[in-house]
């Protein structure tokens, strides 16, 4: 048994995936869905779909402005994060690579008038990270097959990464700004994927947002 999911956050492709999945969702419906491959078949038993605006995320996260969250994110396949101009990589969930890749995936499709400024010190200063230790693991995953011509055949591009649980939380004297802006990104999550090379399965995280009694 397979599970795929599919996020789409560019509003420019959300109507081209629309119109496809819709087939799907309502041809499954009707039956299963049963293709044939080399050596095998694929029989497709459930699809479903849903979405969320840019503005139905944002008035989510109001309707918790009263309340004290903890964010618990899965990372169920690995998540390469690279640090910008480099060639290195986080093999932990820390706050602050976590939260600055969704904020640079949420400014690049965003309305402009949504888009968002936050610091990497204010990540890091007003969120606090309790990762599961029983669950975390690196990896070493391949993304990309380039033509290496000095060599004159193709070869694997691998890129590190982790899988894992961990629950971010905020510090007691978080701005609600940055609190909000924390859970837009949070919610984002599930849509957008963390880190690089989400097209090709990386990076997919389940979300939950849990009520803290004081």
């Amino acid at each position: 048994m397979y599970e795929t999911r599919i996020g789409i956050i560019d509003p420019k492709e959300s109507e081209i995936f629309k119109s496809i999945i819709s087939q799907l969702l309502f041809s499954v419906s009707e039956k299963n869905i049963v293709i044939e491959l080399d050596g095998g078949s694929l029989e497709i038993v459930e699809c479903r779909s849903e979405d969320e605006s840019f503005d139905q995320i944002l008035r989510k996260v109001a309707d918790l402005s009263s309340k004290t969250i903890s964010i618990a994110i899965q990372f169920k396949t690995p998540t390469c994060i690279q640090y910008k101009n480099s060639k290195s990589y986080e093999m932990f969930p820390h706050r602050t690579a976590v939260f600055n890749s969704l904020l640079s995936k949420w400014n690049s499709v965003c309305p402009e008038k949504l888009k968002m400024d936050l610091e990497r010190d204010e990540i890091s200063r007003y969120i606090l990270e309790m990762p599961d230790a029983s669950y975390y693991q690196t990896h070493n995953v391949m993304v990309n097959t380039i033509f290496d011509k000095n060599k004159g055949h193709f070869r694997p591009i691998f890129n590190p990464g982790f899988t894992g649980k961990c629950t971010y939380s905020f510090s007691r004297n978080v701005p609600q700004d940055i609190r909000n802006a924390i859970l837009i990104l949070s919610i984002f999550a599930e849509y957008s994927g963390v880190g690089s090379a989400v097209s090709r399965g990386c990076g997919c995280v389940d979300v939950e947002l849990s009520e803290v009694n004081k």
